[in-house]
């Protein structure tokens, strides 16, 4: 926290700091001997950071640079750039020369000029109009759910939240001083609050929308607004940092005029010679999700936020001057809301501006709050990003939680930097505390690893977070395994294509070999889809990225393939499951042996049937060799030509190819099934679960089984009303079964009636063919077996369908109360199968 100085302060800052920690001291006695009191604050669940975007000084642009910069002890503070102001124009030596400032560096970002307006929408004139801290946000905030591997464009109507900290506003100053340029842009394009609601207008979220300004501590307190918001249920996903640029010289100025810039452009954290900060810039926004969230949903998990807190300095020393039992008592409740004991603390990311009274106060803060029960071999380990990149104010705080959280990752601390000799001013031979100027290994306490991350804003405000490493992902086999693999690339305009093409080459490159199915999947399925598209065929991350290397080519290969999307709405998928009648031995055996998505539903339909029957469907689709068409025990014939085999083997093959589909990210909005196809299809959508769904339909088979009269299936190229009329009086033997289009009808019922019928329309020449099926489907020889099937149905627990699904009945789309009950599955068995409406409806 930027220590402004009080006027009607008598005390230096060093004899202001050593009293704070007299009192902090004494604040820390009181908040030992609260512990183990009752508190009624509730423990809420813990969250899990899913996925990051970030951009800082020293070319950092992801988790990889970052964590360069940092391994590596870079320094990233740079002269200001010509392009933000003529620095020389405004230095001066004297601190109190008016307009003048005496600092010459900073931390900046390259670019910032640069943005993809049409990428979101925007129109160039209203882009121009804009904070360029509201462009940075949108690409970042993008880019950080991109990172987490969800699309954006499947978040839209949803409840995610967008938590953002900002505090400067450069670019509005000058926007609003020349009055003649200020149009109907101006307004929204520089007002703070429209940096997280135009975030969440341009990805469609519902959640709740805030921009926070606590100055330095903006970006930390909206992580725990965030985290507080997942924890009551008001969003299931959120958006939570910080932005910062500097446009302007003004700010500087003022600090200068504060006495609050490091006259040599560093944070010098700790150090005897520490003289204040430099200011810098950044932009970082992560994903958060309930912890149980993130693990059900197979998200990768970077880091958990364990617990947070946030308080204010109250009357202090001076309105901007750092309060140690403040700081004291917010580490506490985050450590209290995290159930984690301060012992157990291995490393606390601090504030750490460099600053004479700042840095003795926290450190005290921390020693007596942490350091209790340690030794010097066990020493609490504190660090500052800001000696590396600067201060980057309303994005500080989350800059050092995203240092902790890849530390965490890498089980590493980076070095500290700028410390050459310590603050005189703290007690260091008593205290149980290091900062380390070397990376260091970062070895667990009681088998975890925990860290805090501090950020104290000059507003008063504290804020503090408790983070605990990732738990080990479970062992599971590749869920999309297979000899070869796509990948699919695609951008708004041909420019970015070829972008986006040479970023992902260089990935291919460093792809270890069991990392490409997964590359391949977060492509496809966790990435937002345009018109330009590109898609690579290979068994290796060197042959898909030597096809893209030749992407810009015009001419396609047999494992490249590019063109342009139609534009209009997103593709929507429905998902058709086919009736008896196209099974056969051997069905998917590829797909059952190389897909394990595929092999395991496939064994839990068996497991169902084996439950039902005591048999082995796996043996009945897939005999072992040399048994292939004999059926095995069952003679010469296959066992698919029998129902009770066939319908229980088709009805597990369709729900694994459906399983299988929805593995690659691919939701039906719709489902349809024809005939034994609804089973499957009713499974999908929640009607029941697959256990009963298979029970029905093994009842359903066996049922049929027991019909002495097997009958005839005829397929016949006439309307509904001719074959209606020649069927006339002959309702108690055959039934129109389906109906597949306009001219095209299936007759069902008793052979000797159906061949009758036939022949009499054959006569007259309209085409028949004969079906290869086990039994009359859908016809009056059914009526014997409804009773029983239907005292089968009753025991099923049926349930609203979760997806759109249509009825074979009604030919349109279910309602809750028909399909949802033992009756309707009755009259599904014997009713007419209106498929061709049911395609319409669709």
């Amino acid at each position: 926290m930027p220590d402004l100085p009080n006027a009607t302060a008598e005390l230096s800052p060093v004899k202001r700091a050593l009293q704070e920690i007299r009192i902090l001291r004494a604040r820390v006695k009181e908040l030992e001997s609260a512990q183990g009191r009752p508190t009624s604050s509730a423990k809420r669940e813990p969250i899990a950071i899913i996925g990051v975007g970030l951009r800082f000084p020293g070319g950092v642009v992801d988790e990889s640079s970052y964590w360069d910069l940092l391994a590596q002890g870079k320094d990233a503070i740079a002269e200001i750039p010509r392009e933000r102001w003529d620095w020389r124009a405004y230095f001066n030596a004297d601190a109190d020369a008016p307009g003048s400032m005496y600092t010459q560096h900073g931390g900046f970002l390259d670019g910032v000029d640069h943005f993809d307006a049409a990428f979101f929408g925007i129109s160039p004139r209203e882009a121009v109009a804009m904070d360029p801290q509201h462009r940075l946000s949108l690409e970042v905030g993008w880019e950080a759910l991109e990172n987490s591997g969800h699309s954006p464009a499947t978040l839209q109507g949803s409840s995610t939240g967008v938590f953002l900290g900002i505090a400067n506003n450069d670019y509005g100053r000058s926007a609003l001083a020349d009055i003649d340029r200020i149009d109907a842009y101006t307004g929204s394009g520089n007002s703070s609050a429209m940096v997280a609601g135009r975030l969440s207008y341009a990805l469609g979220l519902h959640g709740p929308s805030l921009a926070i300004d606590t100055s330095c501590s903006s970006s930390l307190v909206a992580v725990h607004l965030a985290c507080a918001s997942l924890g009551v249920g008001e969003c299931s996903v959120a958006l939570a940092g910080g932005v910062n640029l500097i446009l302007s010289p003004e700010s500087n100025i003022a600090l200068s005029k504060a006495h609050m810039m490091a006259r040599d452009g560093r944070c010098k954290t700790f150090d005897d010679a520490a003289d204040g900060y430099v200011r810098s810039e950044g932009c970082c926004i992560i994903v958060l999700k309930r912890l149980s969230d993130a693990i059900s949903d197979g998200d990768r998990i970077m880091a958990v936020i364990r617990g947070s807190a946030v308080n204010h300095d109250g009357r202090s020393g001076g309105l901007t001057a750092p309060n140690g039992p403040a700081q004291a008592a917010v580490i506490g409740k985050a450590l209290e809301a995290a159930g984690v004991d301060a012992c157990d603390i291995g490393y606390v990311e601090t504030h750490g501006t460099g600053t004479a009274l700042g840095d003795p106060i926290e450190v005290e803060t921390l020693a007596s709050f942490m350091g209790v029960g340690r030794s010097s071999e066990n020493p609490l380990a504190m660090g500052s990003v800001k000696t590396n990149i600067g201060h980057a104010e309303a994005a500080s705080g989350i800059a050092g939680l995203m240092k902790t959280v890849l530390a965490l990752e890498h089980h590493e601390i980076p070095p500290s930097l700028h410390l050459k000799r310590k603050n005189s001013h703290i007690d260091w031979d008593r205290l149980a505390v290091v900062v380390p100027t070397e990376a260091s290994e970062w070895k667990p306490q009681n088998g975890h690893r925990y860290a805090g991350v501090s950020s104290f804003g000059f507003s008063g405000t504290n804020a503090h977070v408790v983070l605990e490493e990732a738990p080990e992902p479970k062992a599971a086999q590749n869920s999309h395994d297979r000899r070869e693999n796509i990948l699919t690339i695609s951008a708004r305009t041909e420019a970015a294509l070829g972008s986006l093409c040479a970023k992902y080459v260089t990935a291919l490159h460093a792809c270890p070999a069991d990392g490409l199915a997964d590359l391949c999947f977060t492509a496809n399925s966790g990435r937002a889809h345009f018109a330009y598209r590109v898609a690579v065929v290979g068994e290796t991350a060197e042959q898909m990225a030597t096809e893209l290397e030749h992407a810009a080519e015009a001419n396609s290969s047999s494992r490249r393939f590019a063109g342009t999307a139609e534009g209009g709405e997103e593709a929507r998928a429905g998902f058709l499951f086919t009736g008896q009648g196209s099974q056969y031995e051997e069905m998917g055996r590829e797909l059952y042996e190389s897909s394990p998505v595929f092999r395991e539903a496939m064994a839990r339909c068996a497991a169902a049937w084996k439950q039902e029957t005591g048999e082995s469907l796996i043996e009945v689709l897939y005999p072992a060799k040399g048994e292939a068409g004999t059926g095995g025990k069952m003679g010469a014939h296959s066992r698919m030509e029998e129902a009770r085999y066939a319908q229980p083997a088709l009805f597990a093959y369709e729900y694994a190819l459906a399983e299988l589909w929805r593995s690659w990210g691919i939701e039906p909005s719709v489902l349809l099934g024809h005939s034994l196809g609804e089973y499957v299809a009713a499974v999908v959508a929640g009607v029941f679960s697959l256990e009963d769904g298979l029970r029905l339909v093994c009842t359903r088979a066996r049922l049929m089984d027991t019909l002495t009269k097997p009958g005839a299936m005829r397929s016949i190229s006439a309307t509904v009303e001719r074959v209606r009329a020649e069927i006339a009086g002959l309702e108690k033997e055959v039934a129109i079964a389906v109906v597949n289009g306009p001219e095209s009808v299936v007759l069902s019922g008793a052979a000797e009636t159906v061949a009758r019928v036939a022949a009499k329309l054959e006569a007259e020449g309209i085409r028949t063919r004969a079906l290869q099926v086990t039994h009359a489907f859908h016809s009056p020889l059914l009526e014997p077996i409804l009773e029983e099937f239907e005292e089968c149905a009753r025991k099923v627990k049926y349930h609203a369908p979760r997806i759109r699904i249509i009825s074979n009945l009604t030919g349109e789309a279910a309602r809750a109360d028909e399909i949802a009950t033992a009756r309707y599955w009755r009259q599904h068995m014997r009713g007419t199968v209106l498929f061709h409406a049911g395609l319409q409806a669709a």
